[in-house]
């Protein structure tokens, strides 16, 4: 009996074991150093540093290579216990005008509005649905207006 409740103790505190999980980019300071400023071209950051993980979207002249490292326990949410940004910044020839190095310090929390527009007309249930969509029915005893919510019956009325 000992054992087999020493036996559930040690899975149970397995399960709680910390997942962590290295994501994007890794990270190899030789090559980042081997990146000369105003000599070096975007060909040359690409066979040392391989492809970003991001490009600037207008004109192409920034190159980011991101990677972070995620920690998850159980079922949790993940958490981000580093994050790293490699900036690659490049002038109208194509060579390297830049580098920079950014961590998880520098980002800025972004909240996302959550508000949803409301629409016209009404949600039907489950069971409206189905009878709306039994055969043999024609509309399945709505009229047009709870068909259409705009009210409008197209064209021509």
């Amino acid at each position: 009996m000992k054992k087999l409740v020493l036996c559930s103790l040690c899975l149970m505190l397995m399960g709680c074991t910390p997942v962590i999980s290295q994501r994007g980019y890794l990270q190899d300071p030789d090559a980042e150093a081997g990146i000369t400023v105003g000599a070096d071209s975007k060909t040359v950051v690409e066979d040392r540093l391989g492809d970003p993980s991001v490009q600037a979207t207008f004109n192409n002249d920034a190159w980011y290579y991101i990677s972070s490292v995620e920690k998850q326990i159980a079922f949790f949410t993940p958490t981000i216990e580093s994050r790293h940004v490699l900036a690659i910044y490049f002038d109208k020839d194509g060579k390297v005008a830049g580098v920079k190095h950014f961590s998880l310090e520098d980002g800025h929390v972004v909240a996302f509005e959550t508000r949803t527009t409301p629409s016209p007309g009404r949600e039907l249930t489950f069971l409206q649905q189905l009878f709306n969509a039994t055969p043999g029915m024609p509309g399945g005893g709505m009229n047009q207006q709870e068909q259409n919510p705009g009210g409008g019956g197209g064209p021509g009325h």
